[in-house]
């Protein structure tokens, strides 16, 4: 059961993080700080779930006047990467970055082989993330729930395994680069269409302040 002081916690930093439409990216992470800092985002990364990729990037929250920086300087990341994928979703989270592919930008059905296609996207990714060399980056595959749960695993890891390989072949350290797989296990939208099953079948990343970057943002000096 959640401690009161924890409900709290949580309640202000969701108020923040997405009941104030009128403050801006930077701004919402300043509120986290005042909320309580890396405590209110570690209690909001447990209800989102911590492995999610919004979970992971709202968890990694550190809040306060550095929480503002980190904000400002991933707002920059996340225009240029809307510019260069415009395919991909891309979407600013606490103080990170949530971009998702739809599997079907990347991938032939049952297929782990990345396409000439999906290459050419990615190449635009790892060059933005290679100029934002500050950030750690988590790779997450899911799937729709057709096929048994054992196959919609292996999938997963391979698709995701296979978007990692490539980046690193795109001269990113395997260091700022990790993956998950969830098979059909978390679903963000029910799978009762096959639009909706497309919806699943989907790549995510999630992009976040390294302790580099951190220690910058909390010297004042990230820029």
């Amino acid at each position: 059961m959640i401690s009161v002081v924890k409900k709290s916690v949580i309640v202000v930093a969701f108020a923040f993080l997405f009941g104030c439409k009128s403050l801006n990216n930077t701004q919402k992470g300043t509120g986290i700080g005042v909320a309580g800092g890396a405590a209110a985002g570690a209690a909001v990364g447990k209800l989102a779930g911590n492995n999610t990729a919004i979970g992971a990037l709202i968890g990694a929250a550190v809040g306060g006047s550095a929480g503002y920086l980190i904000g400002r300087h991933m707002d920059k990341q996340a225009e240029e990467l809307k510019q260069a994928i415009p395919d991909a979703t891309v979407e600013r989270v606490g103080e990170g970055i949530n971009l998702t592919f739809n599997s079907g930008l990347l991938f032939k059905l049952n297929s782990a082989e990345l396409s000439n296609d999906a290459k050419q996207e990615l190449n635009k990714v790892a060059g933005i993330l290679a100029k934002y060399d500050d950030t750690q980056i988590l790779l997450e595959g899911h799937t729709d729930d057709t096929g048994s749960d054992d196959y919609n695993m292996k999938l997963s890891k391979r698709r995701a395994k296979a978007v990692s390989s490539y980046l690193e072949s795109q001269n990113l350290p395997s260091s700022r680069l990790n993956t998950k797989w969830y098979g059909e296990a978390q679903p963000k939208f029910a799978n009762d269409s096959e639009a909706n099953r497309e919806k699943n079948r989907r790549v995510e990343v999630a992009i976040y302040a390294n302790e580099s970057m951190k220690k910058d943002a909390e010297k004042g000096d990230l820029k």
